[in-house]
């Protein structure tokens, strides 16, 4: 999950401090979802990173073979 965030991420060219101010999250849950594979957060927190990313959640958050 993590780096599929990232790659989103850096496409927008936004940092992480950019993204977390975006989506109004903190720079650590930004980072701890990028790096940490058992990283957990709320659905309203991925709804608000996709949304500061013109994306949605299951585009960023989920595998692409996920049915």
């Amino acid at each position: 999950m993590g780096h599929k965030l990232k790659e989103f991420r850096e496409s927008k060219g936004l940092t992480q401090e950019e993204l977390a101010d975006k989506a109004n999250v903190s720079r650590t849950t930004i980072w701890s979802l990028e790096t940490n594979p058992d990283a957990q957060t709320t659905t309203k927190t991925l709804m608000k990173i996709a949304k500061a990313l013109e994306s949605s959640v299951g585009e960023i958050f989920f595998a692409d073979d996920v049915q």
